[in-house]
């Protein structure tokens, strides 16, 4: 079998030729560094195989089904687009201190060495969530992650975007704007962004993708109006060198949007970006 040296930003790799390995088997190229600096993004297809992403949804059911109690996992909900009346899960944040599985995953799994190739240092977990787009889930206008205050925390991000449900136009993919970020912050603080500036382009994926991109990428996502969910995993990381950020961004946080088990009834808590 013929093998070829695949270069990558830590090491030299021997592959088989034609056999490529999956996304969490190795390190990003050189040429898959290069896109990412070029883009601000990077899709890499079939990161996960079946199985991982089999784990993913149902250690994803088993935060869905858990109680709702102060001091643990944090549930968003949102009212549904298309049945008035009804609440459907948006999101959960804040999970992996509360299960292990998650946690093993994000904080020494694959995604990890892979941002820190990317970034080119060790990282640290600066935020996690799952986004669920359910049926009649609304969308997200275009924003840069760094214009929600993460400034305050370190200079940049990258996130790790794990598809879980196949992610299309009709149900909500992710828009990016290749090549934006360079431009740093291209809006206000806490203020979306003028979509007809930026030649948002769909990036679709299939379970078990893998999209990473900085925290100055413009990015959006539409509503989901079919009848299946689009759930997507979200991990976030900074370089270790920047401080490990994560318990005073979710105190941050909490003071201002906090989970809905723990919100007072006759205050009014609005989402920004």
């Amino acid at each position: 079998m013929n093998l070829r040296m695949v270069k990558t930003s830590a090491v030299d790799r021997i592959e088989p030729e034609g056999l490529p390995l999956s996304g969490a088997a190795r390190r990003p190229t050189v040429a898959e560094c290069a896109q990412m600096e070029r883009d601000g993004y990077l899709v890499v297809r079939h990161f996960f195989g079946a199985n991982q992403v089999a784990d993913l949804l149902r250690w994803t059911m088993e935060l869905e089904s858990a109680p709702e109690v102060p001091g643990r996992h944090w549930v968003y909900r949102e009212d549904s687009l298309t049945q008035p009346g009804r609440r459907v899960i948006q999101r959960i944040e804040n999970f992996s201190p509360f299960h292990p599985g998650f946690e093993r995953l994000i904080r020494n799994g694959a995604l990890a060495r892979w941002v820190g190739a990317l970034m080119g240092g060790p990282v640290v977990l600066f935020k996690d969530k799952i986004n669920f787009k359910m049926p009649g889930g609304g969308g997200f206008k275009a924003h840069q992650d760094q214009q929600a205050g993460w400034g305050t925390y370190a200079p940049i991000f990258v996130t790790a975007l794990v598809t879980l449900d196949l992610a299309i136009e009709e149900n909500g993919c992710l828009e990016m704007a290749a090549g934006r970020h360079r431009e740093g912050l291209i809006g206000e603080e806490w203020c979306p962004l003028d979509e007809d500036d930026l030649s948002l382009q769909p990036v679709p994926t299939a379970p078990g993708d893998v999209i990473f991109f900085d925290s100055f990428a413009p990015h959006a996502s539409k509503p989901n109006f079919t009848g299946v969910p689009r759930r997507i995993l979200y991990l976030t990381y900074n370089l270790a060198s920047h401080g490990d950020c994560r318990v005073r961004y979710y105190a941050d946080k909490h003071a201002s949007f906090p989970p809905d088990i723990e919100r007072d009834a006759g205050k009014t808590y609005v989402f920004r970006v």
